[in-house]
């Protein structure tokens, strides 16, 4: 089956974040591509990725990146395609860094951002733009929300089954 979501990462070493996305893609049975591409070392493949996506059935663009982060504003401003932006935590400004330079877009580049790390979250929102046009993937996405809320129904469950000891000097 051909990709519909790219997931793009400026290094591989961003790898153990975006499996996240990967695997709940993946999970919802929502075919991917996924590879590293960087803005400031591979500038022309990063254009040439953005401008062909939408020609190769891409519907949605999921693009991480630490430091500097300019991959998905990059990718934004070279497709029509939603691009959702991740923030990788980073080893001097904990990803904040990153964040800051995702979802500041001048007017016309938007970027639709989630939490430093979050890139379950990105595979989320890409699920539910997909799901607009796919009654079979909103099925199975309503499904998966139940699922959430019957979690947290049978930890409070399982909670009141719990004995606490309060001990006082």
């Amino acid at each position: 089956m051909n990709p519909i979501v790219s997931i793009i990462m400026g290094s591989t070493s961003d790898l153990p974040v975006m499996e996240k996305a990967a695997q709940m893609l993946n999970d919802m049975h929502v075919p991917f591509e996924m590879n590293a591409l960087s803005a400031h070392r591979t500038p022309e493949a990063v254009e040439e990725f953005a401008k062909n996506a939408r020609s190769r059935g891409i519907k949605v663009i999921i693009a991480a990146a630490g430091m500097a982060a300019a991959l998905p504003g990059v990718i934004a401003a070279n497709t029509t395609l939603p691009v959702i932006g991740v923030p990788v935590k980073g080893s001097v400004l904990d990803g904040v860094d990153a964040l800051y330079s995702i979802i500041q877009m001048p007017p016309g580049i938007p970027v639709a951002t989630v939490a430093i790390n979050g890139a379950m979250n990105a595979a989320i929102l890409a699920i539910q733009m997909l799901a607009l046009s796919d009654d079979e993937l909103a099925k199975a996405f309503a499904a998966y929300k139940e699922g959430l809320k019957k979690k947290i129904v049978k930890a409070n469950e399982d909670l009141k089954e719990v004995k606490f000891e309060y001990k006082t000097n």
